[in-house]
């Protein structure tokens, strides 16, 4: 009976301690999950705070541009409409292909500058634009950072202990920050011009 007895011990401490092993890796999993939900989150935050900067500026851009070639309307209101779509984005896709249109508009701006040799050289639109620029490499890095985020956390997601402890709690793939194929499309500038 003594030693029918150690077994059971013995088997029964086995059993705790290897229960005790699974609860501990499948909290830390579930913790490292949120903890990269977070950094997602974060990462999704920054590209806002950027996409929300340049956003300001195009209203600055398009009212300058404006001041010399009053006549383009067409493109100063797709400029403005594609900045409205991307501050009503909500989702990662939205604000990509949100952002690429607005791309696409401000091409029109360009070619509109091009034709105004003296509004290349106005102040205002100089440093308007360097704003942009330095906006727009902002952006870049924002979304490297989050596309990085994401990776690392649906990779953590599908693969196995994780897995299994995605499923068990509730966590999904989730979203890189991407543009549609529709707004990767090269405009025509004559179109984008209305010519």
């Amino acid at each position: 009976m003594n030693k029918t007895k150690k077994i059971i011990i013995g088997v029964v401490a086995a059993v705790l301690v290897l229960a005790i092993i699974i609860t501990g890796s499948v909290i830390s999993t579930k913790n490292k999950l949120a903890v990269m939900q977070e950094n997602i989150a974060s990462a999704e935050a920054n590209i806002d705070t950027y996409l929300q900067r340049r956003a300001d500026l195009i209203p600055n851009v398009v009212s300058t541009v404006k001041s010399f070639a009053q006549h383009e309307t067409e493109v100063f209101d797709k400029v403005l409409e594609a900045r409205k779509s991307l501050v009503n984005a909500k989702t990662p896709e939205e604000k990509a292909t949100a952002d690429a249109q607005l791309d696409t508009a401000l091409q029109g701006i360009n070619v509109i500058v091009e034709a105004y040799p003296e509004l290349k050289s106005d102040a205002t639109y100089v440093a308007l634009m360097d704003e942009l620029e330095g906006s727009e490499n902002r952006i870049a890095v924002a979304r490297k950072d989050y596309n990085d985020a994401v990776k690392d956390y649906n990779n953590k997601v599908i693969r196995f202990p994780g897995s299994i402890v995605a499923n068990l709690f509730g966590f999904e793939k989730a979203e890189y920050f991407e543009a549609s194929e529709e707004a990767l499309t090269v405009p025509d500038v004559g179109e984008v011009l209305g010519k």
